[in-house]
């Protein structure tokens, strides 16, 4: 399948991945409308300054009502859901909040697209899934281990998706990205703390746990694995990881972030940015083959050029970050 000329629906449309993806859906030639959470000041989240923001049509809903979610899918021919509550610590405060966004809310498409025949379902899952490695490289044959609520609603949601295509035939397919990095990344992820901190001089860089190790993706390098793996037929009904096969501790990337910055910087490890023993995923690390085997995919950015892209990012938009707080 060809994207180009389909109308296309991105929901979670103004986050930090969506956004990315809208933007370059747009450039392929897709028809795009963005779904995003409504709020009385009609604000599109990073869509709101996208140089694409004249070609995209906006829809204003909210993923946990099903109403809203049947009618932004009326005459779509592709969804992309990637809406979703992400962020790992919060999950801890209120589980509930996960369970009506993540697994409700992945209903919500699913059950529409079975009722509107959509062409094709691409669900976002994330490595979180697969907890701390049991084997590495981890392919997707893995064992999911559900180490935090967020991690047990994405199980689930996964699981959903995968029991329509199973039930129903509906034409899903789920995307498994590893740790996606880049501009607009929200402060409580772990590149944007080690950064935003540098910039407004501190010496002293607040961390959790230094010890875990990640693969890290540069955000452009994700959406086109999102897209290469939609346009493939053959990945319908399947689990595809996209990710880079290489890892990184927490401590050594905040060292070669202060190093592409030039500044020298002491770690201070904040009890309150620790997980739970049990919940804290010590390694992930990908195995990539299964894209690699079903498309032309390859990682453009190293580590180091998409961290450079990144710190210059922030720097020129450093007002929007709050480098002081922790934020959950």
């Amino acid at each position: 399948m060809n994207l180009k000329n389909k109308k296309v629906l991105v929901t979670g449309a103004g986050g930090f991945i969506g956004s990315h993806l809208v933007e370059r859906l747009v450039e392929i030639g897709a028809k795009v409308k963005a779904f995003v959470r409504y709020n009385s000041n009609n604000n599109w989240g990073w869509l709101e300054k996208s140089k694409y923001k004249d070609e995209i049509e906006i829809y204003r809903g909210d993923i946990r009502e099903y109403d809203s979610v049947r009618d932004a899918m009326k005459g779509v021919d592709v969804v992309f859901h990637l809406a979703a509550l992400i962020g790992i610590p919060y999950s801890y405060v209120s589980p509930l909040a996960y369970i009506k966004t993540n697994i409700e809310g992945t209903y919500n498409v699913l059950q529409s697209a079975r009722e509107l025949d959509i062409e094709r379902v691409i669900h976002t899952s994330t490595s979180e899934v697969y907890g701390t490695a049991r084997y590495i490289p981890i392919d997707e044959l893995h064992p999911l281990q559900p180490q935090s609520p967020y991690s047990a609603t994405k199980i689930s949601a996964d699981n959903m998706a995968l029991s329509f295509y199973n039930s129903f035939d509906l034409p899903v397919t789920i995307v498994r990205p590893f740790n996606t990095y880049g501009p607009r990344q929200s402060a409580r992820a772990v590149i944007p703390t080690i950064i935003t901190q540098i910039l407004t001089g501190k010496k002293q860089i607040n961390l959790g746990n230094l010890s875990p190790t990640r693969d890290l993706n540069f955000v452009k390098d994700t959406v086109n694995g999102f897209i290469k793996i939609a346009e493939c037929d053959e990945l319908i009904g399947n689990v595809t990881n996209i990710g880079s096969g290489n890892e990184i501790s927490i401590g050594a990337l905040a060292d070669m972030i202060a190093k592409l910055m030039g500044v020298d910087i002491e770690i201070v490890q904040e009890k309150q940015r620790l997980r739970p023993n049990k919940s804290e995923v010590e390694r992930l690390i990908c195995n990539n083959d299964k894209i690699k085997k079903y498309t032309d995919w390859n990682p453009g950015y190293s580590l180091e050029d998409g961290l450079k892209e990144t710190i210059e990012w922030i720097r020129a938009n450093i007002s929007l970050y709050k480098p002081e707080a922790y934020n959950v």
